[in-house]
C-alpha cells in the first residue's frame, strides 16, 4: 500500500491513443496540402497530387484490406483508441471520401487552370477539331483497337474478373432486333500512355485521356449493337498478403505462391465518376460481392496516379530547381579521390542523404570492396533497392571474383516483393550465399560489412543507415548513414550476420 501522504496521479485519459488508420489518413492529407501550396511550382503541385492517390491506393490495398479480413474472420478486438472494426471502417470511409472530394477540388478548380494558362491542356473528345480528331481515329486504329478485349455479360459470358487498379468502361448496348439491353465490360489497357498526345509533338501540351478515346470508339468494339450508355470505374483488391512462415517449406516458393494469389484478393474499393448510373453500380456491387460504403465517389478524372506523366513532361521552368548532392568533403580529393578504406581508417564519416552523394559513398564503398583483392568478404542487407541497382551488380562482380558474399534479401518489403525475388535469385546463380530474413520477423536494418585483410591481419569496415540501399530513393529521401572502421561495431555487426545467417535464440 502506498503511504498516506504520497502524491495522487491521475488517471490517464481515455482518448490518449490515437486511431492508426485515420492517423495515416492526416498523414495523407499532408501531402495533399503540398499540392494545394500555391508557392510551390506548379508541376511539383501535380507531383503531389500524384502522390496522394498513388499513396490512398496502397492505403485500401494493406490498411483497408486488413481491417475487412478481420471483419470477415469474425475478430472483435478493438483498437487501442477503443474503436471496433465496423467504427473504424465507417470513419475511414467518411474521411476518405472527404479527401478525395478535396484532392479532385485542387485538381479540376486550381491546378487545371494554371496548367491550361502554362499551355498543358487535358481535353475530351468533343472539345478536338477535325484534324486532331482524324489523327487520333488513325492513332486508335493502330495502337488502342487491337489490344482492346470487350467481354460481354449473359448467360453464356459470365462477368469477368477485374484485375485490381486497373481502369475499366462499364458500357450498356442494345441488341436494335430484340431491344433487349447487355452490360459489357471493356478494360483501359495499363501498357498504352494514359494521356495521349493530340496534334504533332512540339505545339502546346494537349492531351486526350485513353478513356476517352476508348468511348468515343464504342460502336467499333460492338458492331450492329446500340451502345447506349458507359460509366468508368476502378476497383481496388486486398494486395495484403498471408503468408504461414512456420510451414516446414520454402519461404521463396510460399511468397511466390501468395504473390500469384495477390490479384485475386478480394475487393476492397471500387471508384466511381459522379455520373455512374445507380444500375450499373448495383449490377458492380452485386457481381463484385461489395457493399455501398466500398463506393468512393471521384469527381473528374479516375485514377490520378497517371498525372507523373504530365509531371515528366520537359518544362523544368515549372519543377523544383534540380538538386545536386555534394560528395561528403572527407571522401573528396580532386579528380582521382583515396580509397574509401584509408579514408574510415582515419576515422568515421556520417553521411546525410540526399545532401551528400549516395554514389560517391555508400554506392563506392561497396564497388570498392568489390573490385579490392584485399577484400575476402562482404555481408549486406538488402530491404530495397532500384531496378538496375550498382549495388546487387557490384555484389555480383565480388562473388565472381571469388570473394564470400553473404546477402541478406528482405523479400517480404512491401510492394518489392517480386523484385526481391528476383534479385535473390540473381545473387544467388553469380554464387553470393542468400538467405530471406527470420521467420516471424521482417527484417528492416540497413547496413553492409566488409572483410579485408591488411598486412596479414584482417580488418572491418562497416556502413550503417537508416535508408535503402538504392540510388534513387537516395536522391529523395533524407537518411542518415555512418561509415566506420571501429573494430567495436565491426564485431556487433559479425555478431548480427551471424544472427541473421544463422541460429541464435536471440532471433526468436
Amino acid at each position: 500500500m502506498p503511504p498516506e501522504n504520497a502524491p495522487r496521479t491521475s488517471p490517464l485519459p481515455a482518448d490518449r491513443f490515437l486511431n492508426r488508420e485515420l492517423s495515416w489518413l492526416d498523414f495523407n492529407a499532408r501531402v495533399l496540402e503540398l499540392a494545394e501550396d500555391e508557392t510551390l511550382p506548379l508541376l511539383e503541385r501535380v507531383k503531389f497530387l500524384a502522390i496522394f492517390a498513388s499513396n490512398l491506393d496502397e492505403f485500401y490495398m494493406v490498411r483497408i484490406a486488413g481491417l475487412k479480413r478481420r471483419q470477415t474472420t469474425g475478430l472483435t478486438v478493438r483498437s487501442p483508441d477503443g474503436l471496433t472494426i465496423r467504427e473504424q471502417l465507417e470513419l475511414v470511409t467518411r474521411r476518405a471520401q472527404d479527401l478525395v472530394q478535396r484532392h479532385a477540388d485542387v485538381f479540376i478548380k486550381d491546378v487545371t487552370p494554371r496548367l491550361e494558362d502554362a499551355g498543358i491542356r487535358i481535353v475530351h473528345w468533343e472539345d478536338l477539331g477535325d484534324d486532331d480528331a482524324r489523327r487520333l481515329r488513325e492513332y486508335f486504329r493502330d495502337q488502342v483497337f487491337p489490344v482492346l478485349t470487350p467481354l460481354a455479360v449473359d448467360p453464356a459470358h459470365p462477368f469477368p474478373y477485374i484485375s485490381g487498379l486497373s481502369l475499366n468502361l462499364a458500357v450498356m448496348v442494345r441488341d436494335p432486333d430484340s431491344g433487349v439491353a447487355h452490360f459489357a465490360r471493356v478494360k483501359v489497357p495499363n501498357n498504352v500512355p494514359r494521356f495521349v498526345q493530340v496534334g504533332p509533338i512540339g505545339e502546346t501540351a494537349t492531351f486526350l485521356p485513353l478513356e476517352d478515346l476508348i468511348a468515343a470508339h464504342l460502336p467499333q468494339l460492338f458492331p450492329g449493337l446500340d451502345v447506349l450508355s458507359h460509366h468508368l470505374f476502378r476497383v481496388t483488391r486486398n494486395a495484403d498478403l498471408e503468408v504461414e512462415e512456420d510451414r516446414d517449406e520454402d519461404l521463396l516458393q510460399a511468397l511466390e505462391r501468395e504473390l500469384a494469389r495477390r490479384r485475386f484478393g478480394p475487393a476492397v474499393r471500387l471508384e466511381v465518376t459522379e455520373t455512374m448510373d445507380p444500375q450499373i453500380l448495383e449490377v458492380l456491387l452485386s457481381e463484385m460481392e461489395m457493399k455501398p460504403q466500398d463506393v468512393l465517389q471521384v469527381p473528374g478524372l479516375l485514377d490520378l496516379s497517371a498525372l507523373w506523366a504530365l509531371y515528366d513532361l520537359d518544362r523544368p521552368e515549372l519543377k523544383d530547381e534540380p538538386f545536386v548532392p555534394a560528395t561528403h568533403p572527407r571522401l573528396s580529393d580532386g579528380e582521382t579521390p583515396k580509397s574509401v578504406f584509408a579514408t574510415l581508417r582515419e576515422g568515421d564519416v556520417l553521411v546525410h542523404h540526399p545532401y551528400h552523394s549516395f554514389a560517391t559513398s555508400v554506392q563506392r564503398f561497396i564497388e570498392q570492396a568489390a573490385a579490392d583483392p584485399n577484400v575476402l568478404a562482404i555481408k549486406q542487407t538488402l530491404y530495397r533497392t532500384s531496378g538496375d541497382s550498382p549495388i546487387v551488380t557490384a555484389l555480383i562482380e565480388a562473388a565472381e571474383a571469388g570473394k564470400q558474399v553473404v546477402v541478406l534479401v528482405e523479400i517480404k518489403a512491401r510492394f518489392d516483393e517480386e523484385a526481391n525475388i528476383t534479385w535473390a535469385r540473381s545473387l544467388e546463380r553469380a554464387g553470393c550465399h542468400v538467405v530471406y530474413g527470420l521467420v516471424g520477423l521482417k527484417t528492416h536494418c540497413k547496413t553492409a560489412l566488409v572483410v579485408r585483410r591488411e598486412h596479414g591481419v584482417l580488418r572491418r569496415y562497416c556502413h550503417i543507415g537508416t535508408g535503402n540501399y538504392n540510388p534513387k530513393t537516395a536522391r529523395i529521401y533524407e537518411d542518415l548513414g555512418i561509415l566506420t572502421a571501429d573494430p567495436r561495431v565491426g564485431a556487433d555487426l559479425t555478431d548480427l550476420f551471424n544472427t541473421l545467417t544463422g541460429y541464435s535464440r536471440q532471433s526468436t
